[in-house]
């Protein structure tokens, strides 16, 4: 039992088979929202009708969204949350990053970003900081 075609399955192909997988094991499969039963012949026909428009449905809505964001991305708007990792942001990050002494948060929450951030957008970080492992100390002169 489900509450909706479209909640089952992405594809008429998909939700076809998995409703054929259900019968050969002996369950019946009841849709709530269009009320309908596969374990009659009938009801099986409403289920392959109402599949093929679930998925015609899903497939316009898929088309004005890409539709719509095409419009938007010609007049200029860009989606998405803007960017806090700038070139001076990352340049300071990667200037700090070889010193043991900073952590990654403490370098992160002193730039005003978060510790994902630099990691999403240095992609050599673990280099840089296996680079820096502990100081060699000097051995005094004789």
């Amino acid at each position: 039992m489900v509450p909706s075609l479209d909640r089952y399955g992405r594809s008429l192909q998909d939700l076809i088979n998995m409703v054929a997988e259900l019968r050969e094991r002996g369950i019946g499969f009841t849709s709530l929202h269009e009320n309908l039963d596969t374990t009659t012949p009938g009801g099986r026909l409403v289920f392959h009708v109402f599949a093929a428009l679930a998925e015609f449905i899903r497939e316009l809505i898929v088309i004005g969204t890409n539709e719509g964001l095409a419009a938007a991305r010609a007049r200029g708007r860009v989606g998405g949350r803007p960017t806090v990792a700038t070139e001076e942001v990352i340049r300071a990050a990667r200037d700090l990053l070889p010193d043991p002494g900073r952590s990654i948060t403490s370098i992160a929450k002193l730039l005003g970003v978060s510790p994902g951030t630099l990691y999403n957008h240095i992609p050599d970080l673990r280099e840089l900081r296996a680079g820096a492992g502990p100081r060699q100390l000097e051995a005094p002169a004789k």
